[in-house]
């Protein structure tokens, strides 16, 4: 295989004019984007992102979950084809990076290439996941998720939003339902480029992460149960208060988590209270308990530890309490081969870097149970995500997408 030169790099303001000319679709209210799973803005920006695939000469697969694939050839046909991408649709307040930069990274990828008439014996494949955020249809990552086994295309299908309009419906109207059967496409690897959505990398002076593994998740919905009553005419002894209970909790979800640290996390995103008026005592509280870690035995103890201490504390106060385990996946660990493609290629390139445990799910979780996977990540500012104030440089991008090049070609192998 010839030798892939340092010089080798991409075309920075082409990239960066491509993320922010998909910005301009499904803007957001204050800088960001919102171009959710399924809507208009989704199908909008897929149009576009098929333009710009077949303009660089690729041919466009449609599955039936609306994963897209834009596949350039390689020289052997038998060569099975090396993958990059992750997704373009956002969270309703979302950034303009977070998962955008990993679908157009591979665009560039394959624009250079074409540049500079670089071929490769394995055809070279750039994935457009479908509803990887999971924020209009739960659970995240589905359709990576459908590919690779874990759900059931049916399931997916009848996935509802909050106006109860289903996935397969919404599909179907956007005109993104393919023909091509989900999961039948064997790859030789995977590679997902991804902001951090973390501040390790800025704070530590990092170009690049080279992501060895993901962190598991536990998600554990509670429901704790007590009585409405008048906040000011009811004896403090008298009080059942769900609100307190659950204060107690969440105190205890921190000390957990912090028992297990550096890589250990815990916290409560979701909350609802009841009846949440002002002069009301709570009667009634359910909260998603979030667990994460990257060794499976801490999440089994951090889930055994938060459901004894919570019994303890609702039973001491007289109170009611269930658990619903509502989510969750078990830590991944990336391919050796495919990490190291990623590590050679940033000392090659003379990128500082330096390993990262992923504290995000991504479609690269899924794909590692099928095909050799690995993920690149980029700093951004603040390690903020899932906000509209989202922001990277363009030096960032394109070093992460160098990297992601170089990664692919010793992957995919350089003939010529």
């Amino acid at each position: 295989m010839p030798a892939i030169g340092e010089n080798l790099r991409i075309n920075s303001e082409r990239l960066w004019g491509s993320l922010m000319e998909m910005a301009e679709i499904g803007p957001g209210v204050a800088g960001g984007n919102n171009r959710q799973t399924l809507t208009d803005e989704d199908s909008e920006g897929r149009h576009l992102f098929q333009k710009w695939c077949e303009a660089a000469g690729c041919t466009m697969g449609l599955d039936q979950m609306g994963n897209m694939f834009a596949t350039r050839a390689g020289t052997d046909p038998d060569a099975l084809p090396v993958y990059v991408g992750s997704h373009l649709d956002t969270q309703p307040t979302g950034g303009k990076y977070d998962g955008v930069l990993g679908v157009l990274s591979g665009l560039e990828l394959l624009r250079t290439l074409n540049d500079l008439d670089i071929k490769t014996r394995h055809p070279i494949v750039v994935t457009n996941w479908t509803n990887e955020e999971g924020t209009r249809y739960a659970p995240a990552m589905l359709s990576s998720g459908v590919f690779a086994g874990l759900h059931t295309q049916d399931w997916a299908y009848a996935r509802t939003d909050a106006e109860g309009k289903t996935f397969g419906d919404e599909l179907q109207r956007i005109g993104w339902r393919g023909e091509e059967e989900v999961g039948q496409r064997k790859m030789h690897a995977f590679f997902e480029l991804h902001i951090e959505q973390g501040p390790i990398l800025e704070a530590e002076g990092k170009e690049i992460g080279v992501v060895t593994h993901g962190q598991g998740l536990s998600w554990t919905q509670i429901t704790i149960t007590g009585k409405d009553a008048h906040t000011g005419s009811t004896p403090m002894p008298m009080r059942k208060n769900a609100g307190l209970a659950m204060a107690r909790v969440l105190e205890k979800v921190d000390e957990i988590a912090l028992s297990h640290v550096p890589h250990a996390v815990g916290a409560a995103g979701h909350i609802d209270v009841y009846p949440n008026s002002r002069n009301v005592i709570p009667g009634k509280v359910v909260f998603t308990v979030d667990l994460r870690s990257p060794d499976l035995d801490v999440i089994t103890d951090m889930e055994t530890r938060l459901r004894t201490e919570a019994q303890a504390i609702v039973d001491a106060m007289g109170l009611e309490i269930e658990f619903e385990k509502v989510g969750g996946f078990d830590p991944v660990t990336f391919d050796e081969g495919c990490v190291s493609a990623v590590r050679t290629a940033a000392e090659r390139l003379g990128y500082s870097h330096m390993n990262l445990i992923s504290g995000a799910g991504h479609d690269a979780c899924w794909i590692n149970r099928v095909a050799p996977t690995a993920m690149i990540m980029c700093p951004c500012v603040d390690g903020l995500s899932h906000n509209e104030a989202e922001e990277i440089s363009p030096e960032w991008a394109a070093a992460g997408t160098d990297v992601l090049l170089h990664a692919v070609l010793e992957t995919a192998e350089v003939v010529s």
